[in-house]
């Protein structure tokens, strides 16, 4: 079961904190991320978003949010085939959504939207598409320990930045989703990009080579990353109450 905590965030901007603390241990790394248990979003079951969702959704984003939660209940019934097919077709989709700075999307200076949030929504920051292409792609049966979320910095922007890496094997070069860059490119041709740390469900590592690094505290710590649960777990516990 996934531990809550009352500590606080580890800092207001960790990630820019992140890369001036260790900005000298740039390196791609491999964790594991825990599951929300009982979530249909992350469950193998047949993927349905229920009616009471989709009108929850147009309520808060307006009548095209059930097109586009439509398109992508169907992008995850349909997608077949070997993981490279899954990866491209999810980022294909996914990349579509136009990127927008969480201070005029949300009103906030750093939001991680659910999945459906930032589809319905029409939009999102760089944590929004790479959570969004984790959670499908693991919807789609890709195995966990071939995912992670890895914060960089984009080094042409000169700012942070958060993408999702895939390894295709333990200990291999990952692949790199990016919203920045269409093609799905090996790590050590994204010369563009640093990595600082990962993070998973039990903790948050600096980054190291293949493997986990110095830890650095509990994910339990990571109030953005607990509320993001939370939220994920309240989209389809709201449906389990109204069912008759």
């Amino acid at each position: 079961m996934l531990r809550r905590s009352s500590s606080p965030l580890l800092a207001p901007n960790l990630c820019t904190r992140l890369f001036f603390l260790f900005k000298k241990s740039f390196i791609w790394v491999l964790l594991l991320f825990l599951v929300v248990p009982g979530s249909r979003v992350l469950t193998k079951e047949s993927f349905v978003i229920s009616e009471q969702t989709m009108r929850r959704m147009t309520q808060r984003f307006g009548p095209d949010a059930r097109t586009r939660l439509l398109a992508w209940q169907g992008l995850i019934q349909t997608t077949k085939g070997s993981d490279r097919d899954k990866l491209e077709r999810v980022n294909r989709f996914l990349n579509t959504i136009p990127f927008i700075d969480d201070a005029i999307h949300w009103g906030q200076d750093d939001y991680w939207a659910t999945p459906m949030e930032f589809i319905a929504s029409n939009g999102g920051d760089c944590e929004d598409f790479a959570i969004a292409k984790f959670f499908t792609l693991l919807k789609l049966g890709i195995p966990e320990d071939r995912l992670t979320l890895t914060y960089v910095k984009a080094l042409r922007l000169n700012q942070a930045h958060m993408v999702l890496t895939y390894y295709p094997t333990p200990g291999a070069e990952p692949l790199v989703l990016d919203n920045l860059v269409g093609a799905i490119l090996p790590s050590s041709q994204r010369t563009d990009l640093l990595p600082v740390y990962s993070m998973n469900g039990s903790g948050l590592w600096l980054a190291k080579q293949r493997g986990k690094g110095k830890l650095l505290g509990g994910s339990d710590r990571l109030k953005r990353w607990n509320d993001l649960l939370d939220r994920m777990s309240d989209e389809t516990e709201q449906d389990k109450e109204k069912a008759p």
